[in-house]
């Protein structure tokens, strides 16, 4: 079985090379070690030092010097449209403060089905339809910084929500 031990973020690596791909969904795509199936059936072992979130259109270099592509695989979605821009900003900080993985686009945003938060959407004036896509969420600012940030900080980001549930998130 070939083993993929590096990954290379989508425009960084020979695309045209790919010798084949792998469909996986946004949970599936937040990985370390785990065996994989590519779309022609050939296994592969994803090995990476750490885990990485791998996005739509990244790269996986296998031992041998090969590339096999990643695709986010079509799901279950939300499409979340508003009638000015300002709502959409509106519906899109209350989605930030549930902490909603969430795909942002100029026009909508797309998040995975719930339908309590569904109906806050649409509580809030928000249009909601159902959709079958894939989906690649906007990555979060810790994961971006996360090439110089020092492993040995952590913090708390403690903050009210306005449920007077205060909640933390301690980073390593």
């Amino acid at each position: 079985m070939q083993r993929a031990t590096a990954m290379a973020p989508r425009g960084s690596w020979p695309q045209s090379e790919a010798g084949a791909a792998v469909l996986l969904d946004y949970d599936s795509r937040h990985r370390r070690r785990i065996r994989l199936d590519c779309e022609n059936g050939m296994p592969v072992l994803l090995d990476l030092p750490k885990a990485a979130a791998l996005r739509d259109g990244d790269g996986l270099r296998l031992e041998d010097g090969g590339w096999i592509e990643v695709r986010a695989a079509p799901e279950d979605l939300v499409r979340i449209t508003c009638d000015t821009p300002h709502d959409l900003h509106r519906v899109s900080w209350h989605l930030g403060n549930r902490h909603c993985p969430a795909e942002i686009r100029p026009d909508c945003v797309l998040i995975r089905r719930d339908h309590v938060i569904e109906d806050m959407l649409r509580g809030l004036g928000a249009t909601v339809e159902a959709v079958h896509q894939p989906f690649d969420p906007e990555r979060g600012a810790y994961d971006q910084l996360a090439a110089s940030h020092d492993p040995s900080h952590s913090h708390d980001h403690s903050h009210e929500d306005g449920s007077g549930s205060g909640h933390r998130h301690d980073h390593d």
